[in-house]
């Protein structure tokens, strides 16, 4: 009797429409959608419409409106992870040894050193003449400085060669347009000297009272020329000196191990010129040390009676020569660590008695002391099988003594003193991590993951000792790749809680940087762009392979240039990760590289490829992650951003969020988190920084059911 129906069944109904009508529940809050404005964009006879080109529009109304919708659905969707979040943010500032300082260094007659008050953001800058147990002179108050600032960096901060007076310069907005102050240290009075809107890049002249200072161009930000500042004098008088007009070079200032030069290095991607001035003539003009020539990069330091330079002249992975410094012509070059196929040379240090080389092999650093007066060279023993270690500040030249830096996944950041002549070293400090940190209770692995073109790339990897490699544990994949910068396998004490609650952290040492050397950075760039991405899926999938972690478990991280890696690669293999955090993310790759009005652009030709090229257009159109989204289900994002920053402009995120929520299938969370207050490099302040990091930490680990 299909049709019938039960009486009961009508008694219900009709009991239920005797009841007066509930109220109706609020609709469920919705994600905000950006309107759409096409905007037609054509080159080389192909035409694209951007829908979303408006929002780069910084001071519209309707542009703040949609950030602040998106901050707040943001909030919304995490709200359930406050008290996590919290929690998180507690855990990491409660590891922190609040009151701690730096550990002193050594500068003609004075002890130089930071600390920390407790409850404190900023750093003090501190000294001590003569002695360690002398009277400490509080030289600037960073605190004080921040006071009532919602963004706050200062940068620069140098004594004069005098010693009595400290110049340093502050910025409030996270842009990067820095002012410079000077300081009486005998009387604690700031000088009436003020120099407005510049990079906070200087160098003290020999005098005690000529500094040279760098200005950026107000529109790209290119750091274009240089100035010079007498104590006493209007900022609106001082001279220039240097005006970098090639759009593709940025300048920056520099002052030999010797002191007794000041440098100014112009730099692009494949090329530099540095020149030179004798400090203590800051009137005379600049020499040109070596005319700058196409993929020929090099870097100058002085020291005695020579200068010595690190240069790729027939040596794809440097070398290390010397020249007298009265006759610094290439022909008088002569080789002291001759180019190695195998090594690459990074970086170097200069004592009266020794060279120290900072070399890279097997990606891995190594630190390569070698005796001006011959004898036996060495490098020093580190003895983890994936660690970051580098030069410590070592201003003194007349030591024997070495200061370096190190650390681990597993070992907090420490401080060396080395004997090079004794070969032994002394820990001078090894940062405190409070809360019952034990390094024995974590390990770390280092990986060679087979890439898809026969490339092994190296994987440093991080867990708790419990960590079970059965394919169920949650794992956080880092990369980079870009530039030819390295990610060194470092400590963080933030990390720690994504490792106490069962997650594995891996960092991916793809192509782009300089880990295996040089041609491990040129075959990640340019028309080589797609290896860093496949290199990063190639990671993740062999650590699935190898049961560390499962597609449901996976998550990835990368931030900047690494921003574009993880949005290339969730347009790419968006069914291998669970989540993904990009951090103010380069992701609208061809339109930014077609406005050379805005930073960055004209100097990043040599890594990216200049668009108005129609090969290098075709290529990064086939990348690019904003031209890339397409209708297809995505992983878990959580986006960031700066409103002011200065190198990934706010509207890149922006412009690929709005199009990912209006195109994506999937029900997964979108979040677009903008910081109304900061920069490129997000929230300012030692404690405050971590407030960030719980947010991506909570993410994550909602998203992983690893709460707890």
């Amino acid at each position: 009797m299909r049709h019938r129906v039960h009486v009961a069944a009508l008694f219900v109904l009709a009991l239920l429409l005797a009841l007066p009508t509930p109220a109706q529940p609020a609709a469920a809050p919705q994600p905000p959608i950006a309107k759409i404005v096409p905007h037609r964009l054509e080159l080389h006879g192909q035409a694209r419409i951007d829908n979303y080109y408006w929002l780069k529009e910084r001071t519209n109304p309707e542009v703040v409106a949609y950030l602040e919708a998106e901050n707040a659905w943001a909030a919304q969707a995490m709200k359930h992870t406050e008290a996590l979040q919290e929690t998180l943010f507690n855990e990491m500032v409660g590891r922190l040894k609040q009151d701690d300082s730096s550990v002193p260094y050594l500068d003609e007659g004075y002890w130089y050193y930071t600390r920390f008050v407790e409850g404190g953001n900023y750093p003090l800058y501190c000294r001590k003449k003569g002695k360690l147990s002398s009277r400490e002179e509080v030289m600037l108050d960073a605190n004080a400085l921040a006071r009532g600032q919602g963004y706050f960096s200062a940068t620069g901060v140098q004594p004069s060669p005098g010693r009595n007076v400290l110049a340093f310069a502050t910025d409030t907005v996270g842009r990067r347009f820095y002012t410079i102050r000077f300081k009486d240290l005998a009387t604690g009075a700031l000088l009436p000297d003020t120099i407005k809107d510049v990079t906070g890049n200087l160098a003290w002249a020999n005098d005690n009272r000529t500094l040279f200072y760098t200005r950026q161009d107000p529109a790209t930000l290119r750091s274009h020329r240089v100035y010079r500042h007498e104590l006493g004098a209007e900022a609106a008088n001082d001279v220039l000196v240097y005006e970098e007009t090639d759009e593709t070079y940025s300048v920056y200032l520099a002052k030999t191990k010797s002191r007794r030069f000041v440098t100014i290095v112009s730099g692009q991607t494949l090329a530099t010129e540095v020149r030179y001035l004798d400090a203590g003539t800051p009137r005379e003009a600049f020499r040109v040390f070596l005319p700058r020539e196409r993929g020929h990069e090099y870097s100058v330091d002085h020291l005695g009676d020579r200068f010595y330079i690190r240069t790729n002249a027939g040596a794809k992975n440097f070398k290390l020569v010397a020249t007298p410094v009265d006759a610094p012509a290439r022909e008088n070059w002569r080789d002291v660590i001759p180019h190695r196929d195998d090594t690459y040379v990074a970086d170097f240090d200069l004592f009266r008695d020794y060279l120290v080389v900072e070399e890279r092999r097997a990606g891995l650093t190594q630190l390569r002391v070698v005796p001006f007066g011959g004898g036996a060279e060495h490098t020093i023993d580190f003895g983890e099988p994936t660690y970051s270690a580098g030069f410590g500040v070592n201003r003194e030249s007349d030591t024997g003594v070495l200061r370096y830096t190190y650390s681990s996944l597993t070992t907090p950041n420490s401080v060396y003193d080395y004997d090079m002549a004794t070969r032994t070293k002394k820990l001078m400090k090894r940062d405190e991590v409070l809360g019952g940190f034990d390094p024995a209770s974590y390990a770390s692995e280092r990986l060679w993951a087979p890439a898809r073109d026969g490339a092994r790339v190296p994987i440093s990897l991080v867990y708790r000792r419990d960590f079970k490699r059965d394919g169920r544990g949650p794992l956080m994949l880092y990369g980079y790749g870009s530039y030819g910068y390295s990610t060194d396998a470092s400590f963080s004490v933030a990390r720690l809680s994504l490792l106490d609650r069962g997650f594995a952290v891996a960092l991916a040492h793809i192509r782009g940087g300089s880990e295996l050397g040089r041609d491990w950075y040129e075959n990640g760039k340019l028309l080589k762009k797609k290896n860093t991405f496949t290199d990063f899926i190639d990671c993740a999938d062999y650590l699935v392979g190898e049961k560390y972690t499962s597609p449901d478990r996976l998550f990835a991280q990368g931030g900047s240039a690494g921003g574009l890696l993880i949005g290339a690669v969730v347009n790419l293999r968006p069914d291998l990760f669970k989540g993904a955090v990009a951090q103010v993310p380069f992701v609208d790759v061809v339109t930014t590289m077609l406005d050379s009005s805005i930073p960055l652009t004209t100097s990043e030709y040599d890594e990216w490829g200049d668009p108005n090229k129609e090969e290098y257009y075709g290529y990064m159109m086939t990348y690019s992650p904003y031209d890339n989204v397409v209708p297809q289900a995505y992983p878990n994002l959580l986006v960031t951003t700066g409103l002011h920053d200065s190198q990934v402009q706010y509207w890149e995120p922006a412009k690929w969020v709005a199009k990912l929520r209006a195109v994506k299938t999937d029900g997964n969370r979108l979040l677009l988190q903008t910081n109304m207050e900061a920069g490129h490099g997000g929230t300012s302040g030692r404690l405050r920084r971590f407030r960030d990091q719980a947010l991506v930490y909570a993410f994550v680990i909602d998203l992983a059911g690893a709460v707890r």
